[in-house]
Order: C-alpha cells, then structure tokens, then sequence
C-alpha cells in the first residue's frame, strides 16, 4: 500500500466506533460509582489504564474520580512509569493504592520458584490481599 493510497482510504473514516465506546465506558463507570461500595480503578500507568482513567476524568471531572486507583507494583517498572502515575495521580486529585509484590513475597503469601521468576503471575494475591 502507498501514501496515496493509505491517504486516501483515510478520507472516509470517522471517530464514530470510537465515540459510542467511549460514551459506553463513562456510562458504565458512572454506573459502577453509583452501584457498588468500593470500586477502584487498576492503574498501572500503562496505555489501557491510561485510556480508562481519561474516561474516569471525562466522566467525573478533575478531582471528583469517586474511587481510588490502584496499582499492584511487580518491582519491574521504570521510575518514569511510577513517576508519571504518581503525577497523573495528583493532577486528577485522585487516590492512589500501591501494594507491591515485593511485600507480598516479606509476608510470605508470594513464593518464587527460583530468584529470576516473573513477578506477574504472583500479582493476582497482591490484587486480593489489597482488596
């Protein structure tokens, strides 16, 4: 395919799948805040949690997102990712939970096979002793 191609099969696109999503996730959020005790959000700081929380903020306004974000911490990440959703964090005004995997594993309810296993597997008992 070439740019004049590509270019062109563009022209007749429009955002109209991706609005009627977005309005069906800030719905549902709305819905949820309203529904359940304690809600949260996963947040990672990655792509999908950061489209979600972009819906969270249309849906709620700065400041006003009705349940904590949540965030189970492998040890893996980047300081740049922490960093950056520790600021988004408190631009929204938003709680933010961090439990880590780590401290799973000091407890002993995360056990490691060997020293160099991934953390990931491990993180769903981190996510229900937080919740």
């Amino acid at each position: 395919m070439n740019a004049i191609t590509s270019h062109s099969a563009l022209q007749g696109l429009s955002n109209q799948h991706l609005d009627a999503l977005e309005e069906e996730t800030i719905y549902i959020l709305r819905e949820t805040a309203a529904s359940f005790e304690r809600p949260t959000i996963l947040f990672s700081g990655g792509k999908d949690s950061l489209v979600l929380l972009k819906c969270a903020e249309k849906a709620f306004g700065v400041g006003r997102i009705p349940f904590p974000l949540l965030m189970i911490d492998t040890g893996h990440n980047f300081k740049e990712v922490t960093d950056f959703r520790d600021s988004r964090a408190k631009e929204l005004g938003a709680e933010l939970i961090v439990r880590s995997v780590e401290d799973s594993m000091a407890r002993g309810t995360v056990r490691l096979s060997h020293p160099g296993e991934s953390r990931n597997a491990h993180q769903s008992v981190t996510l229900l002793e937080a919740i």
